[in-house]
């Protein structure tokens, strides 16, 4: 069996990242696919509850994230990855470990857009300093924004609906024959 691919969401919060992979979740699964999606909130609450918010601790994150996503790759069509995913180098690794097959998708928001949103309330808290390191915000947590993903969605001025059917018609043209591709 090969290796599924991995769709390795970036972005800001707030950028849409889990709202549009609900969305593909859903279109995915009606086809029949098996489709693991390691949310990056949820691997952090549970999982990765001994990180905080350090550059360190995020590297950290994000080099545990793609251990676990080595092997869900195995037993799955797809693996999706919404997580914020903030330095370069540390997306370039999890290329690096999980190529052929890595796919970079940038949910491009910037934060003025994400912060008017601020769809958890974490950007008001940051503001009023209750929260420490809010990434992009805090100069020690830059959001770096990527050099070459494979494709990015403007999520600043598309609807989520609009970014999912984009992102979709994208995961599908990937599909390799033996992957579950309907």
């Amino acid at each position: 069996m090969l290796a599924a691919p991995v769709f390795w969401f970036t972005g800001l919060s707030g950028a849409g990242k889990s709202t549009v992979c609900e969305i593909v979740f859903g279109r995915l699964t009606a086809q029949g696919l098996s489709v693991k999606v390691i949310d990056g909130d949820d691997v952090r609450e549970n999982l990765h509850r001994h990180l905080g918010f350090s550059f360190e601790d995020i590297k950290e994150n994000n080099r545990l994230i793609t251990q676990l996503c080595r092997s869900e790759r195995l037993k799955h069509d797809i693996v999706i990855v919404p997580i914020i995913s903030p330095f370069e180098e540390s997306r370039a690794k999890a290329r690096e470990e999980l190529s052929p097959g890595f796919h970079l998708v940038f949910f491009d928001a910037a934060l003025e857009t994400v912060t008017a949103r601020d769809t958890k309330g974490l950007y008001a808290k940051a503001a009023r300093g209750e929260i420490d390191n809010m990434i992009g915000m805090a100069p020690e947590v830059p959001y770096e924004a990527p050099i070459a993903p494979e494709l990015a969605l403007g999520t600043a001025v598309e609807s989520p609906e609009s970014s999912a059917l984009t992102l979709y018609s994208y995961i599908m043209d990937q599909m390799r024959p033996g992957q579950g591709r309907p």
